[in-house]
């Protein structure tokens, strides 16, 4: 069992910055595939980025060179930086750890980019 808690939401003006973080218990999070999603209001869960355990990371073309994922192994924690602020970014970010064929999923944080 994994317990994924997730941190940093808020709101922000457009252009600005925010750092989640999601932080993981209950399982060797080296060996986890770390990842973050969104969700907006009336519209599915999509990817925003992934990590995997060695740190190499892919992104959803539309946060490609704003946004940047990393993990603190040492931590058990995982980040996306956040940049260039848009107001279509607002929605619910939410963690995933995925080991093996099971996911594990965060409560969910909020983010708000308006001005």
């Amino acid at each position: 069992q994994v317990q994924l808690v997730e941190s940093g939401g808020g709101l922000v003006q457009p252009g600005g910055s925010l750092r989640l973080s999601c932080a993981a218990s209950g399982s060797i999070f080296s060996i986890l595939v770390m990842g973050w999603y969104r969700q907006a209001p009336g519209k599915q869960r999509e990817l925003v980025a992934t990590v995997m355990p060695g740190g190499s990371a892919n992104y959803a073309d539309f946060v490609k060179g704003r946004f940047a994922i990393s993990r603190d192994n040492a931590k058990n924690t995982m980040y996306l930086q956040m940049n260039s602020l848009k107001p279509e970014d607002t929605a619910v970010y939410y963690c995933k750890a995925q080991q093996l064929a099971i996911q594990y999923w965060g409560q969910g944080t909020q983010v708000t980019v308006s001005s």
